[in-house]
């Protein structure tokens, strides 16, 4: 089973480094290594948020009780789906999942981390793989006098 780690990466700070991934994976690596460091650790909390524990149980509790089952009275929480279990830990700031596929947490767990937060970065230590699990949002804003010419 692989396991993946999620962060709720704040709005400003999601969309000035949505591309610039590499960047973030990095920062976060380095925090994970060097916790000492008061001014990693700082900065840690400043871009990311806390993990809604208490609007994501309840969408779980739901979710499992049309799809399988869940035992949510301790941490890890099992979810149990067609093919699709997975096993998932809360912490403060992040989330950490096991599961065999990404596409079972695609399956099961994303689409409900979607309707909570839009800038949910996730990453593979051991593969060193990471992105985010949303597609960017970009509103460009066009005003009336711009003009294409062929």
């Amino acid at each position: 089973m692989k396991e993946y780690t999620v962060y709720w990466i704040k709005e400003e700070f999601a969309k000035h480094y949505y591309y610039k991934n590499d960047i973030l994976f990095r920062f976060i690596r380095e925090y994970q290594t060097k916790r000492v460091r008061k001014d990693l650790v700082m900065q840690f909390n400043f871009i990311t948020e806390d993990v809604p524990v208490d609007l994501i149980l309840p969408k779980l509790a739901m979710q499992q009780g049309k799809n399988g089952s869940g035992y949510f009275d301790e941490n890890p929480i099992q979810l149990v789906g067609t093919h699709n279990d997975i096993t998932l830990h809360i912490a403060k700031k992040h989330l950490k999942f096991r599961c065999e596929t990404l596409q079972n947490a695609e399956a099961v767990l994303f689409p409900m981390l979607r309707q909570i937060h839009p800038y949910i970065f996730i990453i593979d230590y051991q593969s060193e793989n990471f992105g985010w699990i949303s597609p960017a949002r970009i509103n460009i804003a066009y005003t009336t006098e711009q003009v294409l010419y062929s």
